[in-house]
């Protein structure tokens, strides 16, 4: 959201997307889609309590001047009505409603707890739509070594770099891009991640091979500005976009025919955390440091990824499938088929001894 967005909020929101930024460390992405939220939230609360005039796109309602004392007005089945209509009328699905439940709840908690200006939360008991736990979605190690290898073209060093860190270092997108030389020191890399949080990775010998190719055929001398600093750069010798990066994974994942099956920039932070413990058995608590995880059970995940393959593995048996025709039959149902190897065959043909 721009800055002539946020001014257009009421001072009550305005004064807590600062206390996101200034104490509670957000993102700026995060923070601008708290206060996307927050606008949605209110202008249909105008709508809702009849001081808005319908006449006019919802887009464009007015909320600025919203006081202590219409929020003091709003109510818990109000929020579920507010949840109802983005449901319905703007198509948003769980994952978009449970974001906007989170803000909304993390506002007025801010305004009783903090700020006192609340006797009760009144969204205190709102709840959250039910999530649809899936699997994340991952490379294999064939495939993510087929997807290194379709690197080429002019900047292929470069490239093939940050493919390379992604695989390896489970870099989020906004990581990779906001990366500086001076982050780089011998073996390891250090990382600002979600709420400016700082970590330490360490880079393996493919990382430092990758690094040297691409530093030897990008100087960055003479650069000037905000850039200056910036480890990737575009073809304009400025800070490669996140949008730029977006466009050069899916350019190979298309060329190593892995196009169309949902991988991304992100799906290649999957496949470093599911890679490290399928193949490098590295604990998980460990993986949960690489990645910046605040939380074990986000990294846990992972540990999911193989219990599912295990399930998968076992149904994959030809016998698998395979029952009694009824129940307390005995010898071999007819229904049932025995597979043999060809040494038992051979076995079956001699007289017992």
């Amino acid at each position: 959201m721009k800055k002539s967005e946020i001014k257009q909020l009421p001072q009550s929101v305005q004064e807590y997307l600062n206390y996101l930024s200034a104490v509670k460390n957000k993102s700026p992405l995060t923070i601008s889609e708290y206060a996307s939220d927050l606008r949605t939230f209110f202008r249909y609360m105008l709508l809702l309590h009849g001081q808005a005039d319908e006449s006019v796109p919802f887009e464009e309602i007015d909320i600025s001047k919203i006081d202590l004392a219409f929020i003091q007005k709003i109510s818990l089945s109000d929020a579920y009505s507010f949840l109802s209509y983005c449901r319905s009328e703007r198509d948003n699905d769980a994952a978009a409603r449970a974001r906007k439940v989170v803000a909304i709840k993390l506002f007025f908690r801010h305004l009783t707890i903090n700020l006192k200006l609340l006797e009760e939360n009144p969204m205190q008991e709102l709840e959250s739509p039910k999530l649809k736990k899936s699997l994340p979605k991952y490379l294999s190690l064939e495939e993510s070594i087929s997807l290194l290898q379709s690197v080429e073209g002019k900047n292929k060093e470069r490239d093939y770099c940050m493919l390379t860190l992604f695989l390896n270092c489970g870099l989020r997108l906004s990581e990779l891009v906001s990366l500086n030389l001076g982050d780089i020191k011998n073996d390891t890399m250090r990382v600002t991640g979600k709420g400016n949080k700082e970590r330490t990775v360490y880079l393996n010998a493919a990382c430092m091979d990758a690094l040297e190719s691409y530093l030897a055929v990008c100087p960055h001398e003479g650069l000037k500005g905000q850039d200056r600093d910036a480890l990737f750069l575009s073809g304009r010798k400025q800070r490669i976009s996140p949008k730029t990066v977006q466009h050069i994974v899916g350019l190979f994942l298309e060329k190593s025919g892995l196009g169309g099956q949902g991988y991304s920039t992100h799906k290649l932070r999957h496949t470093a955390a599911t890679l490290l413990y399928q193949h490098g058995q590295v604990d998980v608590l460990l993986i949960k440091e690489i990645l910046g995880h605040e939380n074990l059970a986000t990294t846990e995940i992972y540990t999911h990824v193989v219990d599912e393959q295990l399930r998968q593995a076992a149904n994959a048996n030809p016998l698998g499938s395979i029952k009694r025709s009824s129940a307390g039959q005995s010898g071999t149902p007819q229904d049932m088929v025995v597979i043999t190897t060809a040494s038992e065959e051979e076995e079956s043909d001699e007289s017992p001894v």
